[in-house]
């Protein structure tokens, strides 16, 4: 090998490993979850919240142009809150304000992320892919209060 055939190898394991170190730190000490993609099947049937437990939730969301649905979610305080997203039409974003998520919507995908709602008040979801002429409008909300289902 010359001596350029090295240095690129070098730089390309050098960014790797920056990458991966990044990733795990994210990951493991800034305890940020990485979502979960998983196969498009039968028991993803209609968007809806389920009650599991008291104070463990299902929502399934689809996303649509140009909203979410169920475009508002009800939860109690100290709830955690298993989102399983898909979309119905076109790619669209799920962002939720004050939690760190941010995930894709994408026709005949599932992505899951598991959220937990600690404090009172109103997470606004909102999406950050553009997806059509009212694009702008599509939005839905957490709301964490005591008159949760």
């Amino acid at each position: 090998m010359n001596k350029y055939e090295i240095r690129v190898i070098v730089l390309s394991s050098t960014i790797l490993g920056v990458f991966f170190f990044a990733l795990l730190f994210n990951v493991f000490s800034r305890k940020i979850d990485v979502p979960t993609c998983i196969p498009y099947d039968a028991s993803f049937q209609k968007a809806e919240v389920r009650k599991v437990d008291d104070d463990y939730y299902e929502v399934y969301v689809t996303a649509r142009m140009w909203n979410y649905d169920p475009g508002e979610i009800v939860v109690p305080p100290g709830s955690t809150v298993d989102f399983y997203l898909t979309s119905a039409d076109v790619v669209h974003g799920f962002n939720i304000e004050r939690k760190g998520v941010n995930l894709m919507a994408v026709p005949g995908a599932v992505n899951k992320t598991t959220v937990k709602f600690d404090e009172y008040g109103e997470y606004r979801i909102v999406c950050h892919e553009y997806c059509g002429v009212g694009h702008q409008n599509m939005m839905g909300k957490v709301l964490v209060t005591n008159s949760a289902l």
